[in-house]
């Protein structure tokens, strides 16, 4: 038998930094959204029962990446044997089209999908609840693939909690082939300052959070490029707003011709930037 699942791409609409905590990480709340259904923003894993674990690596962002027990697939599927006390051996295919070091989660939701398709491919009948640990043990933004749609993240991001689904306005996606690490961003914060504490505001029905993310200063120190991105996409008439840590930025518009009138323009301008049209 052999399974293949998606691992889509998620978006960060609100991003707060409250603080360092006493473990040397960041007190963060976010509302993110995961971007089911978006083919050039999706994984793909496939998984068969095999003699002896193995991952092979496809795709057109897969360059670049190596195969080893840090790939975060691999690093679930082991949590996944510790967890049953037992091997299960199998031969994965991953194909990466998420680009890496773009604020898009493609790496956690690797290894959320890793998760699930372990669980299925050998019916261990593990919890979601117990998933959901594992997923933390893994990194921040793993759990929240495991929920999908709408989620709060609170803590280090991996304390999740379901939110009642949240329309996305017309929005555009750019990559412009930059690479940022987060932990540098993170770093960067001691440097350009703590933004101001507040945290996400009580949405009425329907409500959409508000557009904000407190890592764009330090992204942008680290990484002073990101502005020209900004800058195109607010001379198209769109609302910029940074993806996680970068590099990766996403604008809102009031309209879908709105949306496709600034695809067409920065595309125009800015040739080698990937754009996504959601």
């Amino acid at each position: 038998m052999s399974l293949r699942l998606p691992a889509p791409a998620k978006l960060n609409r609100f991003l707060a930094v409250l603080g360092r905590r006493p473990d040397g990480f960041h007190e963060l709340e976010l509302i993110t959204t995961v971007l089911n259904g978006v083919e050039g923003l999706t994984d793909y894993l496939e998984g068969e029962i095999a003699e002896i674990l193995s991952l092979e690596l496809s795709g057109p962002t897969s360059i670049g990446l190596t195969v080893d027990e840090s790939n975060l697939v691999l690093r679930a599927w082991r949590l996944l044997e510790h967890e049953v006390g037992r091997q299960l051996p199998a031969r994965l295919k991953l194909e990466k089209r998420i680009p890496h070091g773009a604020g898009l989660g493609g790496g956690s939701s690797d290894a959320a999908t890793a998760l699930k398709l372990g669980n299925a491919l050998y019916d261990l009948g593990i919890a979601q609840s117990r998933l959901l640990v594992l997923a933390a043990a893994l990194g921040s933004d793993v759990p929240l693939f495991l929920l999908g749609g709408t989620v709060l993240g609170l803590g280090r991001g991996d304390r999740v909690y379901p939110l009642r689904p949240v329309a996305l306005e017309p929005i555009l996606l750019v990559h412009p082939g930059l690479f940022v690490a987060t932990p540098s961003v993170y770093r960067a914060i001691a440097t350009v300052g703590h933004p101001m504490p507040d945290s996400c505001p009580s949405l009425p029905e329907g409500g959409s959070p508000p557009w904000r993310n407190d890592l764009t200063g330090a992204a942008i120190w680290v990484c002073p490029p990101l502005a020209d991105v900004r800058l195109a996409l607010l001379e198209s008439g769109g609302e910029p707003l940074l993806c996680g840590s970068g590099s990766c930025w996403v604008a809102r518009y009031d309209s879908i011709a709105n949306r496709s009138a600034a695809a067409s323009q920065i595309k125009m301008a800015n040739p080698t930037w990937a754009l996504w049209e959601i």
